[in-house]
């Protein structure tokens, strides 16, 4: 096993990948700008991974000249850890990993370093988990880290069926590479960040819709304050143990014969 620092080469002395044609894009379409079309028409962060996983192993694979799986790990503060692939056995193969709860990727992550693994078959370090890939035909494993926004992290994982066949140039143009994918997928983050904002707060808006409704129909029955229309509403949610929301539009359709409709747009 090898690591090296992430970012450590020089831009004087190897070209970025759209000036040495390395991941150059499809079609003459430089990196970056392929890149940037994923994450424009990925509906969200997780078909963004998924697509970003597609071509990385493409154009891996094109460069080495064997198939070269490539999973896409994701952490992100106060959820749980996000795996893609370019194939159900790379999401496989990252996802023991995460069973394991170490590995060559996790190791990446978690210091910032590009790992290489020579040979999955005689691996020391993690010995357990690179035994398993290796029976399955795994021999090879690169994992280039991302570095996003604070508090989030990920890693590019490549794994090939030869062992040893990561050299020193394949390496470079992965880390150059990888300076590109981290510029789409920190946007790719900030835009699923803010859609989720936005939905947090329509799920919200819509909660209070229902429950003021609900309020206000309760307060024409009993002739009470909304106050105690609230306590009331609050107590059936407890009796029957649902959600408060739950019970409102309940009461809402029963009464209405539709679920109320909140008018905010983000």
């Amino acid at each position: 096993m090898d690591e090296m620092q992430h970012g450590a080469v020089s831009s004087n002395n190897v070209a970025a990948p759209d000036e040495a044609g390395f991941l150059g894009g499809e079609a003459g379409v430089p990196v970056a700008e392929h890149l940037q079309d994923l994450v424009i028409d990925s509906e969200d962060v997780n078909g963004f991974l998924n697509e970003l996983a597609v071509f990385s192993s493409g154009a891996v694979s094109a460069e080495v000249g064997v198939e070269v799986l490539c999973g896409v790990t994701l952490s992100r503060r106060r959820k749980a850890l996000t795996v893609a692939g370019s194939s159900p056995e790379a999401r496989l193969i990252d996802e023991v990993q995460q069973a394991y709860g170490d590995g060559p990727c996790l190791h990446a992550m978690r210091e910032r370093k590009t790992v290489l693994v020579h040979d999955t078959s005689t691996e020391e370090r993690w010995a357990d988990y690179c035994s398993v890939i290796a029976q399955r035909g795994h021999l090879s494993a690169l994992c280039v880290p991302l570095e996003l926004d604070e508090g989030a992290t990920a890693a590019l994982n490549f794994f090939a069926p030869k062992a040893r066949i990561f050299t020193d140039s394949i390496i470079r143009g992965c880390d150059l590479y990888g300076s590109q994918a981290e510029k789409a997928l920190r946007l790719a983050v900030r835009i699923g960040t803010r859609q989720q904002h936005a939905e947090d707060l329509r799920e919200a808006m819509s909660s209070r819709t229902a429950i003021d409704l609900a309020c206000g129909i309760i307060m024409g029955q009993n002739r009470c304050s909304q106050e105690e229309a609230f306590e009331i509403l609050k107590k059936a949610s407890n009796g029957r143990n649902q959600k408060l929301r739950d019970i409102a539009e309940s009461l809402i359709k029963s009464v209405a014969g539709a679920a109320p409709v909140s008018h905010f747009e983000p």
